[in-house]
């Protein structure tokens, strides 16, 4: 069983280090770095894996953005991901263990009314499956770059409130005041 820590326990170069060797060196390039860029993941919702040894072996990052509609309103969203686990000790439970820690930090937050949907790239089947992430409530949904718009997922307790069409990118300073 994986131990969890907080991901700001780690020095930053270690994250890069796994995150270089779970997604390659072409990771930067990705839609997901675009929709975060300028953003800082939150620490409250980010973690970190331990194998039986104490080493680190995989991560998982929560970051604030925002769908901003048609008519320009910044709808804020918490973005999961990456989920990252070194290529060695992938299967063996740690990216579902660190997923489930920071659903139950999102779940836990208190007053519930101010839980922010969730928004994450990932594969549908699994994500849908075993975290509740749907692609249904996302079709109108854009991002700034390439992306497989079945791959662009959601979650929350009423989708219903998700705006049906929007542009995601990060939540900056200026959507907050």
């Amino acid at each position: 069983m994986p131990s969890l820590i907080p991901l700001a326990n780690v020095p930053a170069d270690m994250i890069e280090q796994l995150l270089d060797r779970a997604f390659g060196p072409g990771r930067h390039a990705r839609t997901a770095y675009r929709i975060r860029e300028g953003t800082d993941w939150l620490e409250a919702l980010s973690f970190a894996a331990l194998d039986d040894d104490d080493l680190l072996v995989g991560t998982i990052q929560t970051w604030p953005v925002a769908l901003t509609d048609p008519e320009g309103r910044a709808h804020a969203l918490l973005m999961v991901g990456p989920v990252a686990v070194l290529p060695e000790h992938q299967k063996a439970g740690y990216g579902k263990a660190l997923m489930l820690a920071v659903l139950d930090a999102i779940d836990r937050t208190d007053p519930p009314s101010a839980i922010l949907p969730q928004v994450m790239i990932g594969d549908p089947e699994y994500y849908g499956r075993f975290f509740g992430f749907s692609a249904e409530h996302t079709g109108g949904w854009h991002c700034p770059g390439p992306n497989d718009p079945r791959r662009l997922l959601a979650r929350h307790p009423n989708p219903a409130v998700l705006p049906a069409e929007g542009m995601l990118g990060p939540w900056t300073v200026e959507e907050t005041a």
